[in-house]
């Protein structure tokens, strides 16, 4: 099934079909607990924790379509190694939300990207209740397992059956409603903590005026650092970076109209417009208190979801991240399973370096390549680094969907590419270090693949050196629907 080639394609025709990737976004309504028998190859006996991933899982309630994929509930797996071994589960959360349209068998709620009650406008003008869907992002910390949804709080599972325990407010931190990240960032050596781990995260409010407000972490989950910002203009910004003395964030060029939304025409992701006479404005926040010398330059226009990594040199910030030319606008007239991938901009890997003193940004493409879904050595996070995992197109020019695993080597240039093509689809890759390792590639690449052919997902081991052969393919008994992300901890549940 996969296939590496040193960036020389054997494909010389399209490389997916369409159908095969719409049959990846099939809704997986059932759930599993069960260890994984059908093994290709060994798993490593020292690969030993578990990994967590989250996604949409339900693309229709009671039959019903949601209009977008980022409207669908978060459905948690779970895949735990020991001794050799894999066990594969997976849970629905059992958010407020879920479990009512769950006994009603159609939907209650608006979606952020369109999906609405039936009845038609008049059903859905007025009404602004969030719908909760935990479906972006899960993660281990502070002896809890966080199911993340950017809009709201997270949801607390038990990390050994994955059943929900609740909405989770950080002790207090957070009330109802408030939004938290989920793209938290786990600095692997805090300059304000003796070195010690802390993560980072963000909750963002838009508006006229919108305000970030930034949380640190240490690994008991206790607070350890707040503080918040206001900034002129709306925000739509899903992801941040981090280093040893800066928040990151990048905010995008575009404007809400909230009539639609008002008025129960459409969902509030459709009423955003992508401004391309607009700059982007790079925001850089000082974690060290009191917080103060926030720093803002501005670039061209161009759009970023998420962020590969950070790093200072000197005077100086250099912030990888997946930037796309222009954001295509949801359109509530045609299905996001008929996505026109060769209409569309693909993401490419870019480097912005701000220099601190002149307030200027050098812009420098790194991978021409239809990329998303970056990943690294976490001990790199925040730091200057080598190599850089990701999920790509299997061919080098265009936009299509992600069939490929790259690896970047920052500093030779050199590339080495598994690809999964022609009916295999790749998801984020999670590194995953080696005991005792010593190289900032020592490690294992954790890569979830849908394969058309069967109909069913697969978990992929890579070695992180050399992803020439995989070095075991978990083969589950059935789909999981396209997924968003993950994170790993060394605990085995």
């Amino acid at each position: 099934m996969g296939k590496t080639t040193a960036i020389t394609e054997s494909i010389t025709e399209k490389s997916y079909n369409r159908q095969d990737w719409q049959r990846g976004y099939e809704s997986q309504p059932d759930e599993y607990d069960y260890p994984v028998g059908e093994i290709e190859g060994q798993i490593p006996v020292e690969l030993r924790g578990t990994l967590f991933r989250n996604g949409p899982g339900l693309l229709d309630i009671g039959g019903t379509p949601i209009a977008h994929p980022f409207d669908g509930d978060g459905m948690i797996s779970a895949f735990t190694f020991d001794n050799g071994r894999v066990h594969y589960r997976n849970r629905y959360v059992r958010t407020e939300a879920y479990i009512r349209e769950k006994a009603a068998g159609k939907p209650l709620y608006r979606g952020v990207f369109g999906t609405m009650k039936p009845g038609g406008w008049w059903a859905n003008a007025l009404d602004f209740r969030l719908k909760n869907i935990a479906n972006t992002n899960i993660l281990y910390w502070g002896d809890k397992l966080l199911a993340l949804w950017e809009a709201a709080e997270p949801y607390r599972l038990d990390p050994r059956t994955l059943d929900t325990i609740g909405p989770d407010y950080l002790d207090g931190i957070l009330q109802e409603g408030d939004p938290f990240s989920a793209h938290p960032r786990i600095d692997p050596g805090c300059l304000f903590d003796d070195d010690r781990p802390c993560l980072v995260n963000f909750a963002a409010k838009p508006g006229l005026s919108s305000q970030f407000t930034i949380f640190e972490f240490d690994r008991a989950g206790k607070l350890l650092r707040r503080h918040s910002h206001s900034l002129p203009g709306f925000s739509f910004i899903h992801d941040f970076a981090i280093t040893p003395n800066y928040c990151i964030f990048f905010q995008n060029p575009v404007s809400f109209n909230p009539f639609p939304y008002l008025l129960g025409l459409k969902g509030a992701g459709e009423c955003v417009t992508y401004e391309a006479n607009q700059n982007t404005r790079i925001i850089l926040i000082p974690r060290r208190p009191p917080h103060e010398d926030v720093k803002v330059v501005e670039i061209p226009s161009g759009f970023v979801f998420h962020h590969a990594n950070a790093f200072e040199r000197e005077n100086t910030v250099c912030i990888d991240s997946i930037c796309y030319d222009s954001l295509p606008r949801v359109d509530p007239d045609s299905s996001y399973k008929e996505a026109n991938f060769e209409a569309l901009d693909p993401g490419r890997l870019w480097r912005f370096t701000v220099d601190l003193q002149a307030n200027s940004v050098k812009k420098e493409l790194i991978e021409s390549r239809c990329c998303e879904f970056p990943t690294l050595h976490p001990d790199r996070v925040g730091r200057d680094y080598r190599y850089l995992y990701i999920g790509t197109a299997h061919s080098p020019t265009g936009n299509a969907p992600l069939q490929a695993i790259l690896k970047l080597d920052l500093q030779t240039g050199k590339r080495q590419l598994h690809s999964f093509a022609p009916r295999g689809f790749a998801g984020e890759p999670i590194f995953v270090p080696k005991p005792g390792g010593t190289e900032e590639d020592d490690g294992w690449l954790l890569a979830p693949m849908y394969d058309a052919a069967k109909h069913r997902s697969s978990l992929v081991i890579l070695d992180a050196r050399d992803l020439t052969t995989p070095v075991a393919i978990a083969h589950l008994k059935h789909h999981i629907p396209y997924g968003l992300h993950g994170s790993w901890t060394g605990e085995v549940f």
